[in-house]
């Protein structure tokens, strides 16, 4: 006897697969329960949020273009150049601000749908899926929610006992990320505050060329531990997707009658299958019976 989920060859001495954890008898995907398409979406929160950690590292080394421009405005006593530096820096992070929010965008909504896929494959987390949304906007619960979320849905996609070390990775470095870009920002605000705003000789102007210098090093945490989390998660991302994908491939398969063999409803006149039936041409039965396809009416779940 084989684990419907993973294919390995079961034991009678145990209830349950030893690598997936599958009970013996569960189908990989429980009948009647709604299933979500993640590998396209997952796919793109990826370039997504490769794209948003790019351009914040681009945003963080600025302070070595200010200290240029800060320089020739010291050797011409010309504020324009000053006021330059400043723009040029606010068109380098409004790429990063679209990016982000788009990324935060797709992966709120792929939290969500792997999270729902769980319900389909008879796990227990102890996360809801409303947490897999909410966990990411309520305040204080998003240093912990997203973490717990994911860290049990890597668990059961994955077939792992334990939480994933690249799970742990992932949200270390983001709190990282996270928290220094702030304590950054605002000690960046305060230094700024304390320049002199019309500067009139060459003491003045170089305390410009001082600012942008103090401001590269302490930005590189940030930037470094936004690479980090970003290249983790998008390896978290391919895996959980790529697995979910596999196994709801591999519980439903193509009965006759489905437009273009493909799950769903039966087309018009063709004969709704039999859950335990043998398709016909086939020598056995179904593993599990057809899933019902994802209800329409909401942005997430189309």
């Amino acid at each position: 006897m084989h684990c419907q989920t993973c294919g390995d060859a079961t034991s009678p001495a145990f209830d349950e697969c030893q690598r997936c954890g599958t009970r013996h008898g569960q189908p990989a995907v429980l009948p009647g329960v709604p299933t979500y398409a993640v590998r396209g979406l997952g796919l793109a929160a990826g370039v997504a949020v490769g794209a948003t950690a790019v351009l914040f590292t681009l945003s963080a080394l600025f302070p070595l273009v200010g200290v240029r421009l800060a320089r020739s405005a010291a050797e011409q006593l010309d504020r324009d150049v000053l006021l330059g530096a400043v723009l040029a820096e606010v068109l380098v992070t409004l790429p990063f601000i679209v990016a982000m929010l788009v990324a935060a965008t797709l992966v709120v909504i792929w939290t969500w749908r792997v999270r729902k896929n769980l319900d389909a494959f008879g796990a227990a987390p102890t996360q809801s899926a409303a947490w897999a949304i909410a966990g990411w906007l309520v305040p204080i619960a998003n240093f912990v929610v997203p973490v717990r979320v994911v860290a049990e849905v890597a668990r059961f996609s994955l077939w792992r006992r334990r939480v994933p070390g690249l799970v742990v990775l992932w949200w270390s470095a983001w709190l990282v990320f996270s928290i220094g870009e702030r304590v950054v920002a605002k000690m960046e605000e305060g230094r700024y505050d304390r320049l002199t705003e019309f500067p009139r000789n060459d003491e003045e102007f170089a305390t410009y060329v001082d600012f942008y210098q103090e401001a590269l090093l302490p930005r590189l945490v940030p930037a470094v531990a936004c690479l980090v989390a970003a290249a983790s998660f998008v390896v978290l991302v391919r895996r959980i997707s790529a697995a979910q994908q596999d196994r709801l491939a591999r519980a439903v398969p193509a009965w006759p009658g489905w437009p273009n063999g493909q799950p769903g409803w039966p087309a018009p006149g063709a004969p709704a299958p039999v859950p335990g039936a043998s398709a016909p041409g086939t020598g056995g039965p179904s593993p599990t019976s057809p899933q019902v396809p994802p209800g329409v009416g909401g942005t997430i779940g189309a």
